[in-house]
């Protein structure tokens, strides 16, 4: 055996890996075996988590927004995620497209009808006067929708990206989540906590993956079945993980630069053709209304939704949306955060904030603002029910609406095709992450490694699904992200002081340049002389 292929073996054979392994394993098991039991605990750890720790979830959420905006507008917003001269590897637009295929694009395709259309149908309890299917309702609707897509659902996945960028660039340390606190518990040794904070980080991730696929695939069958009448359920469901994880392996085998970076620029390309087709053949002018009305509701409201809590009201509003989502994208934050750092090297602090934390949730906006407002305009002046069928079953939301548009159809299979491209950069983008997560760091984990756990991922989202639906599906997402918000929080602190010391560093460093240069200037004065 060479050294490098040893090398790999014994970068596999960790500790961290197996336990990770086992984990996320046993849990899989558990729904096979038993998915009644796992529905009925999913339900019940759903209702205490949310209910009890929803408060921490709103808070620190918002903390992280306030947090990555004050970096990137202080002095160390001109800090270059690499050398000083360093370049980013990727244009703009590829970037972007990265950024938003990783992230949420899955989310996004998903709620961008089902969310306010749901909240058309119920409107939030926070002002009785509301009636369900009015006006008022279609406004609350759409400036929460903008809310719980915004920029809070990024900040997570902004925090994570920029640590672990900073730690990798500017520190040269390995792409693990627990090396971004060497500045708080050092730089050598307690090797329990260190494999502690990077098994937490592959159980939430996979459990945030897990989340998002299985979305994709309610959705896609949804699809399926509106357009070819293709049956609704777990055998069906089955095909379309299984077919994924083909078109996945051969992705996955391409590389980063290749498979993902290709699949990227696919996905931002669709999402733009449907936005572009919708915009113009539906209801125009009620759609830009729509979003610029929304955006100045979003806004105004910014700081009392963040923070706003079910205390005063007779249901679960808060818990079910907003504290759904932040949970979602803390679980979901070490696979965005590490993809979105080895994409961005060469950016500097401001650009890689204002890049991750504005223009993705600027993509989700719009899009929810035509497809959204679309189906609001349906309802509203056309007497459908788009808002009834979204109450009986979301995935069917976007094919629901798109049933009211000319060409529809051809719309519908754009819609599949994008959903699909999405579900397979997620897992392709996962399992690269997950591989360098359990595997020391690896900046190239091995295909066996990618395969490995791109197999666990589509078994505990069919799990989920077959056990204990949507429901199954958020409950993973709120257990993985707790304690990863506590090793977020210690994150914060670590990087903080490092940026300082780094700035503090470079002023000196320049300092002393500049005085080197006066020196060399008074020399050559003198000689001449």
């Amino acid at each position: 055996m060479d050294k490098d292929k040893k090398e790999k073996r014994l970068k596999f054979m960790n500790s961290t890996f197996w336990i990770s392994f086992i984990v996320v394993s046993l849990f899989a098991l558990w729904g096979a075996l038993a998915p009644k039991q796992l529905g009925e605990q999913a339900t019940f750890i759903y209702d205490f988590i949310a209910g009890t720790f929803g408060w921490f979830y709103l808070g620190f959420v918002l903390f992280l927004v306030l947090f990555n905006f004050y970096l990137a507008f202080s002095k160390y917003g001109r800090i270059r995620l690499g050398g000083d001269d360093t370049k980013p590897k990727y244009p703009l637009f590829t970037w972007i497209a990265m950024l938003f295929s990783c992230g949420f694009g899955v989310s996004i395709v998903f709620w961008g009808v089902a969310e306010p259309m749901t909240h058309f149908g119920s409107p939030p309890p926070f002002d009785p006067s509301v009636e369900a299917g009015t006006t008022e309702a279609a406004r609350t609707a759409m400036w929460n929708a903008f809310f719980n897509n915004g920029i809070h659902q990024w900040a997570s996945f902004t925090f994570v990206g920029l640590a672990i960028s900073y730690f990798i660039y500017r520190q040269e340390e390995r792409s693990l989540i627990s090396d971004t606190m060497n500045p708080v518990i050092g730089s050598t040794g307690k090797k329990p906590l260190r494999n502690t904070i990077d098994i937490i980080a592959i159980i939430a991730t996979v459990m945030g993956v897990a989340t998002t696929l299985g979305l994709s695939v309610l959705q896609i069958n949804s699809g399926l079945g509106s357009v070819f009448n293709a049956p609704t359920g777990s055998t069906t469901q089955l095909i379309i993980v299984i077919v994924m994880f083909l078109f996945f392996s051969v992705s996955a085998l391409s590389g980063l630069d290749r498979g993902i970076k290709y699949l990227s620029n696919t996905n931002l390309a669709l999402a733009l053709i449907l936005m572009v087709a919708v915009l113009f053949i539906g209801p125009t002018g009620f759609i830009l209304e729509t979003i610029t009305m929304g955006v100045g509701d979003y806004l105004q409201n910014f700081f009392q939704a963040s923070l706003r809590m079910d205390s005063y009201t007779d249901g679960t509003w808060v818990q079910d949306w907003p504290i759904y989502y932040w949970a979602w994208t803390i679980a979901w934050s070490p696979f965005v955060g590490m993809f979105v750092a080895r994409i961005s090297r060469g950016r500097t602090v401001r650009e890689f904030v204002l890049g991750v934390m504005v223009a993705p949730p600027l993509i989700g906006i719009i899009w929810i603002g035509i497809f959204g407002g679309t189906a609001i305009h349906f309802d509203l002046f056309q007497g459908t029910d788009i808002a009834g069928a979204v109450a009986d079953d979301p995935a069917t939301a976007l094919f629901s609406m798109l049933d009211n548009l000319p060409l529809g159809s051809i719309l519908a299979i754009l819609s599949i095709c994008l959903l699909f491209t999405f579900l397979v950069t997620s897992a392709d983008s996962a399992t690269f992450v997950l591989g360098m997560m359990s595997t020391n760091g690896d900046k190239n984990p091995s295909a066996v490694i990618k395969m490995i756990w791109g197999t666990l991922i589509a078994s505990v989202a069919i799990i989920l699904i077959i056990s204990a639906g949507l429901e199954g599906l958020q409950t993973a997402s709120l257990i993985g992200a707790l304690p990863f918000a506590v090793v977020l929080f210690i994150a914060c602190i670590s990087l903080l002081k490092a940026i300082r010391e780094d700035y503090r560093e470079t002023r000196e460093e320049q300092e002393r340049e500049r005085h080197r240069r006066i020196q060399k200037q008074i020399e050559s004065y003198n000689s001449d002389n």
